[in-house]
């Protein structure tokens, strides 16, 4: 084809990526402006679906159901959510939970926001198309192998195969320019595009010109999981506009709406900036840009900046521009996905959806790992791992698989400089904050988040009514409004399906973020051990718990470090014995070990209870008793426990109504074992429960439950159900 042909094909693909764009934009006219209306008015939180915004809230930490049954009052339920958030703006606003800037509405931004920003920018190269039709454009490395950049950027493996990307092609600190690093492209290995979606991904020879070696510019972790940025939130986009060196739009691109495949924002990006990567503050890539928005005549043309039609022959640069937009990077993924590929292509694009065991220094999703080139292993979501074979997920978490269930939040880069004492600390009554060891920043850092989200929870639920008997009786008449009373089987069998059908969302145990800021608040706004009565603030426990996060998780890391020469017995004994000797100030009243510490059973919040560490030991997992000479033989202020079972010192009536409670929720998972409640022991717990009245402190932790998981705890609401209730189906 001859070059003036190639040139022409190459300006009506842009012309028509531009038209697209512009039909899309001018289509979301009204939405986009109602997004802006809402944003200037209220904030980001209200701007997007509330689906979108409790997983972005979820993805940086926060916990946006506590924040919603904090704040929502009786007029307006937190259950009320439509197509914006309905919570007052007065009220509730992102700068009170601390969110403005979580989600980049503030300007004052740590220092380490540029480092890792420095450190990601080294996977951004300029792609150059060398003969006919040729240009410049962006791309990036998102495997080891494989750079992404979009479809009129490299249209197929012809135009693929006289191009070359040049890494670190750009200014250094004292603003001369460093030397770059030119690589050729190499579409013969592996080329995939999709014009509908504008991208392709291209393989990179693994040496330079000069011999260098690709794996130094290292390569960007790419996410599916939703979560990732909402309306109202700033990008940044790191680009070679025409074909400049490396330059940045920084924190001024807001986006103004979010498409089913496409982003918008308004953004300083030109021509020669297709195919860059749009980061989220956290420099987690979001999306793939790859067309501004032109203005536009009523017959949908683009327009130059003097008015007239523009046409491609005048230049990017007298386009007149309303935005910019960015194909959403899971999008992306998901197409990518489907490509049917086999042998050495489908190993290639694997790479992709993989963290990699030794990936280069840029391989941060979000923070900047370790300067040493240590590999990041991420599970950050609560979710159990298991150990055995290593599998990798497309969000940046690394899955090990072995018969056994942990749950773990870390987050391990720097991996290779954890530190941990040879021999664990043995239980104490109140864990203290200890400094952290050397090399273990990153998991401070992880941990630190889930400390500032909770102070700030309960800083906020100290300005809300402690409870509302009013409220919560509609509440509770309307939850049962559908029981029937009468039979005991028949009622038993009523409750249980109510309780599994209302318990949504199943939130993962987390006592630091949900039991002690609000749910667990006794009416002074303290904390008390559900066994012994000592109280405590929340702040203190707060911090108590995250020291030993902090040290299980260092603990973790080494484990895994050495997962090559442990098996799957011995790392599951260590990890039993690291939660025994570093335990949480939070009991469970039914013992994990009942339940194989299985959710949504180890998070349910109706049976854990603040309970300081010496206490929740001394218990261990012996069953409820009631000793006939208790008064004179308790031990350590927490109760008595012999070889038959514990009985508390204080919390009787409370710790039997939630084990009533757990009877009901989860028949069957009770007493199948030796040294599990019995079914002979049911009156015991009808005994304490009659003995001691329902209190305020349960009614307030009954209705904060309900708000988080949606389901309520039976035995509160009609304590003189107890007697009705044939609980004899709930063992197996």
């Amino acid at each position: 084809m001859a070059t003036a042909e190639l040139a022409s094909e190459r300006e009506s693909d842009y012309l028509s990526q531009l038209t697209m764009a512009a039909a899309r934009y001018a289509n979301r006219t009204e939405r986009r402006e109602r997004n802006q209306s809402v944003i200037e008015t209220r904030g980001p939180l209200y701007a997007d679906t509330p689906e979108r915004v409790e997983k972005r809230l979820a993805r940086l930490g926060a916990d946006w159901a506590m924040a919603r049954a904090i704040e929502h009052t009786p007029t307006e339920p937190a259950s009320s959510a439509g197509s914006t958030l309905q919570l007052p703006p007065e009220a509730f606003t992102s700068e009170v939970l601390g969110l403005e800037r979580l989600i980049g509405r503030n300007n004052l931004t740590p220092v380490a926001f540029l480092e890792e920003g420095v450190q990601v920018s080294r996977s951004v190269g300029r792609v150059t198309i060398s003969g006919p039709g040729g240009g410049h454009g962006t791309g990036f490395m998102v495997s080891p192998s494989l750079l992404l950049t979009n479809n009129h950027v490299l249209r197929g493996p012809e135009e693929a195969s006289r191009s070359k990307v040049a890494f670190a092609f750009q200014d250094g600190v004292d603003g001369s320019p460093l030397v770059p690093a030119v690589f050729q492209l190499e579409p013969l290995r592996f080329f995939i595009t999709d014009r509908a979606l504008d991208y392709s991904l291209v393989a990179v020879s693994p040496r330079g010109a000069q011999g260098e070696a690709l794996s130094s510019f290292g390569r960007l972790v790419l996410s599916e999981a939703e979560g990732k940025v909402v309306v109202g939130e700033f990008v940044n986009i790191i680009q070679h506009p025409r074909g400049e060196p490396k330059q940045i739009a920084l924190r001024e691109n807001q986006i103004v709406d979010v498409l089913e495949r496409f982003l918008h924002y308004e953004s300083d990006t030109r021509e020669g900036s297709s195919g860059s990567p749009v980061f989220n503050d956290q420099w987690e890539v979001v999306g793939l840009h790859h067309s501004a928005v032109p203005k536009t005549d009523a017959e949908g043309r683009p327009l130059s900046i003097d008015g007239t039609v523009w046409r491609p022959e005048m230049g990017e640069q007298q386009l007149a521009w309303r935005a910019n937009e960015g194909v959403r990077i899971s999008r992306v993924l998901r197409a990518l996905h489907e490509v049917p590929l086999s042998g050495e292509a489908a190993r290639l694009r694997d790479e992709v959806f993989t963290t990699g065991l030794a990936p280069s220094p840029t391989e941060s999703a979000p923070a900047m790992p370790a300067h040493n080139g240590a590999s990041p292993r991420r599970v950050t979501d609560g979710s159990p791992v298991q150990v055995q074979e290593q599998s990798h997920a497309a969000d940046g978490t690394a899955q090990l698989t072995v018969p056994l269930r942990i749950t773990v939040a870390f987050d391990t880069r720097s991996s290779s400089q954890a530190v941990f004492p040879a021999q664990l600390p043995a239980p104490t009554p109140l864990a203290a904050p200890q400094p952290a060891p050397a090399g273990r920043a990153d998991v401070v850092s992880a941990v630190e988040k889930d400390v500032d989200a909770a102070l700030a929870n309960n800083r906020l639920a100290r300005e809300r009514p402690y409870y509302d008997r009013a409220a919560d009786s509609a509440a509770r008449d309307a939850y049962y409004a559908d029981v029937g009373t009468g039979d005991g089987d028949a009622l038993r069998r009523a409750l249980t399906t109510l309780l599994a059908e209302t318990h949504e969302p199943q939130p993962r145990y987390k006592p630091m973020r949900l039991v002690y800021p609000w749910v667990d608040l006794h009416k002074d706004g303290r904390l008390r051990s559900i066994y012994s009565g000592r109280d405590f603030s929340a702040e203190e426990l707060i911090r108590a718990d995250a020291a030993v996060a902090e040290a299980r998780l260092a603990r973790v890391q080494e484990l895994l470090l050495q997962e090559s020469t442990a098996g799957p017995a011995e790392f599951e004994a260590e990890f039993d014995a690291l939660e025994a000797s570093m335990p949480f100030n939070c009991e469970h009243v039914v013992p994990q070990s009942w339940f194989a510490k299985k959710e949504p059973m180890r998070g349910d919040l109706h049976h854990l209870f603040a309970c300081e560490v010496g206490c929740n030991s001394f218990r261990g997992n012996f069953p409820y008793f009631d000793f006939p000479d208790f008064d004179e033989t308790v031990r350590d202020a927490c109760g008595m426990r012999e070889r038959t079972g514990f009985e508390p010192q204080e919390g009787k009536g409370a710790v039997a109504r939630a084990t009533l409670y757990f009877l009901l929720r989860y028949p069957g998972q009770v007493g199948d074992a030796a040294r599990e409640f019995p079914q002979e022991r049911l009156p015991v717990l009808l005994q304490w429960h009659e003995r001691e009245a329902v209190t305020e402190y349960e009614l307030h932790r009954n209705a904060a439950i309900a708000e988080i998981q949606g389901n309520r705890n039976p035995l509160i609401d009609h304590p003189e159900w107890a007697r009705e209730i044939d609980f004899a189906g709930v063992w197996p």
